[in-house]
């Protein structure tokens, strides 16, 4: 029972006694009044004194009442400290577990990255060992090869020297035969000299013939194929066909060039603007 109860019995009884000695004061009254005025005078001075005690009980149970009040207030204030405090633990404890867990998570991914690195090099590695056995078994192939490679080269090398000998002596031909060509006046051009060996079938007319009748500019050139040195036949068609001579090309650019007549013309004619050149016996017009 609470104190607060006690003091509700105290107070009860307080009361039921007061009754009763009012009932009694009556009683006695009726009856005899004097002895039982005595009597609930006694009862009375013993109800007054268990009412002073009640009350004393009940100024105790208050006080008491009043002390559970304010150390229940002091307890209550320090539970709600205590329940602050432990919310904002509380509250640093879920940051904290927040913190791990982002941890937590990194660490894995960190974990799983290091697992995805760790079998890339293993695969590496079995592929470095298995491209070292490639390339020790290649390098025993290539030490058989360079033996024999040797064997090649000092062969090469006895090749070479007789081809730089033979090289020189080509070049001492060459320039022995160049000084003869020069000599004769014939151009050292191989492109030119490979021309001379098949000369196109080309047919032009004579534009302009020198003073001398030696000389003659033509209309074809080399975009028709002509170089130096080709030789060319002269003709005339008007009033009739005949053949006048033969000249050599010593001059060409690429729509016209100049011939140099090789000789006597045929029974000493001139030759005249007009008249036919072309690299074959019977041209065609």
């Amino acid at each position: 029972m609470t104190q607060v109860g006690k003091i509700l019995v105290l107070i009860i009884m307080a009361f039921s006694l007061m009754f009763l000695g009012i009932s009694s004061m009556v009683f006695v009254t009726s009856k005899n009044w004097k002895d039982e005025a005595t009597k609930r005078k006694t009862e009375v001075d013993k109800v007054k004194k268990n009412l002073t005690d009640a009350k004393a009980q009940v100024e105790a149970a208050k006080k008491q009442l009043e002390e559970a009040q304010a150390g229940a207030a002091q307890a209550t204030k320090t539970l709600e400290g205590r329940i602050r405090t432990l919310e904002d633990q509380n509250k640093r404890d879920q940051q904290q577990i927040t913190s791990v867990r982002e941890q937590l998570a990194t660490a894995l991914a960190t974990s799983q990255t290091a697992l995805a690195e760790v079998e890339d090099r293993r695969n590496q590695t079995n592929l470095l060992r298995q491209q070292k056995s490639a390339v020790e078994k290649q390098a025993n192939e290539y030490a058989l090869r360079q033996a024999e490679l040797n064997d090649h080269i000092r062969q090469l090398e006895r090749m070479m020297e007789t081809a730089t000998k033979n090289n020189s002596d080509l070049r001492d031909r060459v320039a022995k035969y160049t000084t003869l060509l020069q000599t004769h006046g014939l151009s050292t051009d191989i492109t030119q000299i490979k021309g001379m060996e098949n000369p196109p079938p080309v047919a032009g007319e004579v534009k302009k013939v020198d003073p001398t009748n030696k000389r003659l500019e033509i209309t074809i050139g080399s975009d028709d194929g002509l170089v130096v040195g080709h030789q060319l036949f002269v003709y005339r068609t008007k009033p009739r066909a005949e053949y006048l001579g033969r000249g050599q090309v010593i001059a060409v650019d690429p729509d016209q060039a100049v011939i140099r007549v090789l000789g006597s013309t045929v029974q000493g004619k001139k030759i005249k603007e007009g008249d036919i050149v072309s690299s074959t016996i019977n041209p065609r017009f």
